[in-house]
């Protein structure tokens, strides 16, 4: 797998302060999406043994609140064979991080055990290991700035671990409109 960036102080993509990798590899190809580049599966630099450990050591800090993974598609089934292992990790050794996904697949597909697509024998435990994700394409016609962690009405914010419980989709309380950003 490869990465196109990583934020180790991003505010913008989950709450808190937090480390954001975002790796490469996409097929969606949203129109209006903020990081094209990161399609390509082989744009950026390899993820390695070195720079898990820095995004380890980086998540450290008390002021960081935890990971978010984004992209490209981080829930495409080659990039989820490396994350998978990679957030089991941060599971083990840093228990109180919490960890987002963006991913443009939605939540019954990521379910859904014959879309080969996007669920592979990895989906499940990097489900079971976060704990908010991101669903949806981003769609340009739905673009909305008051929205909080997304960018479009039609993606959701779900509390993972209540969804699994539940067996039902719960959304985060982060799902909300930012009404802070009115003029």
């Amino acid at each position: 797998m490869n990465y196109g960036q990583i934020i180790y102080t991003d505010v913008a993509n989950g709450i808190g302060c937090r480390t954001s990798l975002f790796v490469s590899g996409c097929t969606h190809h949203c129109k209006g999406c903020f990081n094209e580049m990161t399609w390509d599966f082989n744009y950026g630099e390899a993820f390695t043994k070195e720079i898990e450990d820095n995004i380890i050591e980086s998540l450290k800090p008390d002021y960081i609140n935890g990971l978010t993974i984004l992209g490209g598609e981080p829930m495409e089934v080659v990039n989820q064979k490396v994350l998978a292992p990679f957030i089991q990790r941060i599971k083990k050794e840093l228990p109180k991080k919490s960890i987002w996904i963006y991913s443009g697949y939605v939540w019954e597909e990521l379910m859904d055990t014959a879309n080969k697509r996007c669920h592979s024998e990895d989906t499940m435990t990097i489900l079971e290991s976060i704990d908010v994700l991101v669903d949806g394409e981003f769609v340009e016609a739905k673009r909305d700035l008051m929205l909080r962690f997304r960018g479009s009405s039609n993606q959701r914010v779900i509390d993972v671990p209540k969804t699994l419980k539940s067996g039902e989709i719960v959304l985060s309380k982060y799902n909300d409109r930012d009404e802070s950003r009115k003029g």
